[in-house]
């Protein structure tokens, strides 16, 4: 399976309910004027990116909370370049769930099983 069509099947089996998954392609090119323009997060960021709902303890007094979700798809051979492990430890630092995925089954641990996170 190529790395998009893993990328694919991830966003559709898992990014519903309490988690939603949007692709976020990273990159640039030149417009009709030859400005470059950059899209995408910011360089290094994870091919798919989210929010997974949080149910938290009695000093938020039941509010339901999002944690930002960080996906980086690769295949069993993919490597994972410098820029993209710094955004994954970014994401973990700040409290987010993020990390490397081979499988439709890794992301879902990664995102806490397949209904909402506790906390």
């Amino acid at each position: 399976m190529s790395e998009q069509e893993l990328q694919q099947r991830i966003r559709l089996e898992l990014g519903r309910g309490p988690v939603r998954l949007w692709r976020n392609n990273v990159g640039a090119l030149r417009d009709e004027r030859g400005r470059l323009v950059t899209y995408g997060l910011c360089k290094g960021s994870s091919d798919l990116i989210g929010l997974s709902q949080v149910v938290i303890g009695p000093e938020h007094l039941g509010q339901t909370l999002a944690v930002f979700s960080a996906l980086e798809v690769k295949t069993t051979k993919g490597r994972i370049r410098e820029e993209q492990e710094k955004f994954l430890q970014l994401v973990q630092q700040l409290g987010g769930r993020g990390g490397v995925v081979r499988s439709v089954e890794e992301a879902r641990r990664l995102l806490g099983g397949s209904g909402g996170i506790s906390a």
